[in-house]
C-alpha cells in the first residue's frame, strides 16, 4: 500500500474528500517524523510505538576486499507493534 492508497482508504472510511485525506496522511507523517527527530517517541494504543534506536559505532568488514572499516554511530527509526496488532495479525 502506498501513501496515496492509504489516503484513498481513509477518504472512503471517513467521508473526507481525497485531497483532505492526503493532507491528513502528510500531516501525520510530518508530526511523527518531527517527534522522532527531536528524540521523542509516538505511541498509538492498539497499534504500536515509533521510537528512535541508537546504534553504537563499530567495526565492520568490506565484503569485497575483506578490509576492516569503521562504521559511525547512527540513529534509526524503530517500530514496535502493540499486542492487539500482533493478535490481529496472528489470529
Amino acid at each position: 500500500m502506498t501513501k496515496n492508497d492509504l489516503a484513498e482508504q481513509i477518504a472512503e472510511r471517513t467521508g473526507l474528500a481525497a485531497s483532505q485525506a492526503r493532507q491528513v496522511v502528510e500531516a501525520t507523517i510530518e508530526v511523527v517524523s518531527d517527534e522522532l527527530a527531536g528524540g521523542g517517541e509516538v505511541s498509538l494504543a492498539g497499534f504500536g510505538k515509533f521510537s528512535v534506536s541508537q546504534r553504537a559505532a563499530r567495526q565492520g568488514r568490506n565484503p569485497s576486499t575483506g578490509e576492516t572499516i569503521n562504521i559511525a554511530a547512527s540513529k534509526a527509526a524503530k517500530f514496535s507493534a502493540a499486542s492487539a496488532l500482533k493478535k490481529r495479525l496472528n489470529g
